[in-house]
């Protein structure tokens, strides 16, 4: 669900104080980079103000996602790190806005083969599977738990971008035939959505993920150490994060807040969306499997009954009919068949789909506090330089950095709307493409049969 940012700013200026409710910017205030140019001109102190001795408070509540996830630390200025070349996530302006730098060198990586394993003489068994990336070509072997453990690092590097949900974990029946490929495909769109993110697919973590070889247990370890000391996290994660800067780059506060405000909105109503399909589309392919394949076969029972019954006539002639009527019966047995296997083929994909998407939507309202939480923070920085009590350099670095957050905040956004679109939409054409296989199918049967009666 996602927080009340009313009282986000509580113990700001005075606990519950009119100054610490979170209220609407306004285009010629909150402007970031060309302050001068703004109709209001750059902020100033009053006249004969006070002391420049203020800062921005802590939020009260320690464990709120502002909070967790370091960005309130690098908001007030206290991240400080080294970053490397190699570490650098780039947000560039493009055609619809800020957006992640893509992937100079993009890959997919295949899941396939999913292979019981033992380990310690048999005592422990594991499903592991096949990944080849295509970049390298290199088959490894992973499993669930090194899937597990890669989602932990990156949920904890990243606190502006929506790491994909990995499939749900299951204590009973790891073992069946359907569960492993159930998860294998939920394994798939996950990867697809990893490899489909300009920051998440270049990874240091990911990268090794995808490529140290399986036998080889040092270097797995080595790299994964390497990724559990990462320093580039937490505040200075947002030390990594590089905007462009002046002229048309500048944002403004709010049209970003109104932005982040309408994609709230979406998500809350996608999600509500995507549950109620998800429970549609279930009962329907349940339908489908018994109810549906249980009818059809009944009639094909029923068709039969009367054949039976004709054929006591002992009449020449009536043969032909008699076998005829059998034939539709057998039929209508086939097309209960089709029924119960077709959500394999059609159903099951769109569940899996909205599966993946409820996750993402489930990452948002996190990501939604965090810009949010950066914004209360430049308003409270405003009000202390015209009261005289901040040096506009302290709240001109507030206003700085919450532009990056600001900046990845839109990247992430824009890159889910890209790729739900992409996926949406060949889900969709997967979908009626297989409805249309299907009823000409079920079409074929019946011209069968119908074909039976020509020479009666």
């Amino acid at each position: 669900s996602y927080p009340d940012y009313e009282n986000a700013a509580m113990g700001v200026g005075g606990a519950g104080g009119s100054a610490s409710r979170y209220s609407l910017s306004t285009r010629s205030d909150l402007s970031l980079g060309s302050r001068s140019s703004q109709p209001g001109g750059p902020l100033h102190h009053p006249a004969g103000g006070a002391k420049s001795s203020a800062t921005v408070s802590r939020n009260l509540n320690r464990f709120s996602t502002f909070v967790k996830s370091g960005g309130e630390a690098f908001v007030l200025g206290e991240a400080s790190g080294f970053v490397k070349d190699g570490d650098k996530l780039c947000v560039v302006l493009g055609s619809y806005g800020p957006e992640w730098q893509e992937n100079p060198y993009p890959f997919q990586c295949s899941i396939e083969d999913p292979t019981k394993q033992t380990k310690f003489k048999g005592m422990k068994s594991y499903i592991a599977y096949k990944l080849v990336p295509s970049h390298t070509g290199q088959q490894v072997n992973r499993r669930y738990k090194h899937f597990d453990w890669l989602y932990g690092r990156l949920v904890e590097k990243f606190p502006v971008i929506s790491v994909p949900h990995l499939p749900e974990k299951q204590a009973t029946g790891r073992f069946e035939e359907d569960f492993i490929s159930k998860r294998r495909k939920g394994l798939a769109w996950w990867m697809d959505h990893m490899c489909s993110h300009p920051v998440l697919a270049q990874c240091d973590a990911f990268q090794h993920f995808l490529t140290c070889p399986s036998t080889d247990e040092k270097a797995w370890k080595q790299g994964k150490r390497r990724a559990e000391k990462d320093e580039m996290v937490g505040a200075n994660f947002f030390l990594t994060i590089s905007v462009p800067a002046g002229g048309p780059a500048v944002l403004d506060l709010q049209e970003v807040e109104s932005k982040v405000d309408g994609f709230k909105s979406f998500t809350k109503k996608m999600d509500e969306s995507t549950i109620q399909l998800n429970q549609t589309v279930n009962e329907f392919a349940r339908k489908q499997v018994a109810g549906f394949k249980k009818e059809y076969q009944k009639v094909g029972h029923s068709f039969r009954g009367l054949s039976q019954a004709f054929e006591m006539d002992q009449q020449a002639f009536s043969v032909g009919l008699n076998q005829a009527i059998a034939f539709t019966g057998e039929a209508y047995d086939a097309i209960g068949e089709l029924f119960a296997d077709q959500p394999r083929q059609d159903l099951d994909p769109v569940m899996d789909l909205l599966a993946l998407y409820q996750g993402h939507l489930a990452n948002f309202p996190d990501i939604i506090h965090v810009q949010k939480g950066a914004l209360t923070k430049v308003k409270e920085s405003k009000r202390h330089v015209e009261e005289g009590k901040m040096e506009i350099q302290k709240a001109d670095g507030i206003q700085d950095r919450c532009n990056i957050i600001s900046f990845a905040t839109l990247a992430e956004i824009h890159h889910f709307h890209r790729i739900r679109v992409r996926d949406f939409k060949s889900q969709m054409q997967h979908f009626l493409q297989q409805q249309i296989l299907f009823f000409q199918k079920v079409t074929q049967k019946l011209e069968e049969a119908l074909h039976k009666y020509d020479n009666v």
